[in-house]
């Protein structure tokens, strides 16, 4: 009696094209249409796991971790010198969803850097910042500029310690002058110091000392000038009642 077979049913080539130009694992440098390349661990066609990308517009490099195709973990950013040719590093920290986020450090320039935290590729909460002028700056950031409180150190040693609101000094803060060996104590508003005190403070240990100390101010009868305060502030609330 004669045996028929089936013949076994051969997969389509495009199939097997498709399943090997899935990425996933360790790949070498893999391409894109722009020059970009990309050295790295893949999952499910995107970039997953440790990596390097190079882009080619700008000739940045990122060395780190990816998660589902965007930066995610911890990595650094590289740029190439314009002067030197080499590349220098501009952020190393970390990433959340293709943005900076959690605890970092950027370089602006070869003297000014920011180490501290990050949100959404913004300075955000504690940091510190060294200017290139030998400035420095420690203390609360919002919105990629200092806000909260903070304390502005000057290269010359003077320093601000107080509340600052959109990158300026709002608010009651406290300014030491220790070249000339005075403090003072009031409210600012965007920089502006509007109202407060200037007493002595380190004058004896001061660089450059001001010539003459604060004289001493005393009110001759004090209790009698709170007295009468009192009783113009309880006149003004009668009147207004």
């Amino acid at each position: 009696m004669p045996v028929s077979k089936c013949l076994k049913r051969s997969e389509p080539l495009w199939k097997g094209w498709d399943r090997k130009a899935q990425k996933n694992g360790l790949r070498h440098q893999v391409y894109a249409v722009n020059g970009d390349y990309y050295a790295g661990e893949w999952k499910d066609n995107l970039k997953h796991g440790k990596g390097t990308k190079v882009w080619k517009k700008n000739g940045a490099i990122y060395e780190g971790d990816w998660k589902f195709g965007k930066r995610d973990g911890y990595g650094t950013l590289s740029l190439p010198d314009q002067q030197t040719g080499k590349y220098r590093r501009v952020y190393s920290g970390w990433w959340k969803g293709d943005k900076k986020s959690g605890y970092g450090i950027q370089f602006f320039g070869p003297k000014e850097y920011y180490e501290g935290e990050w949100c959404g590729s913004q300075r955000s909460g504690w940091g510190r910042m060294y200017y290139s002028n030998g400035d420095i700056y420690e203390g609360q950031w919002e919105n990629d500029k200092p806000h909260g409180e903070g304390m502005l150190r000057l290269k010359n040693g003077n320093r601000y310690e107080g509340c600052w609101e959109r990158g300026m000094k709002n608010g009651p803060g406290r300014f030491f002058h220790l070249d000339h060996g005075q403090l003072f104590e009031g409210f600012w508003v965007d920089n502006m110091a509007k109202c407060g005190t200037m007493i002595d403070f380190g004058r004896d240990e001061a660089p450059e000392p001001t010539r003459f100390p604060i004289p001493e101010v005393k009110i001759l009868d004090p209790d009698g000038v709170l007295a009468e305060a009192l009783a113009m502030f309880r006149k003004t609330e009668e009147e207004g009642d």
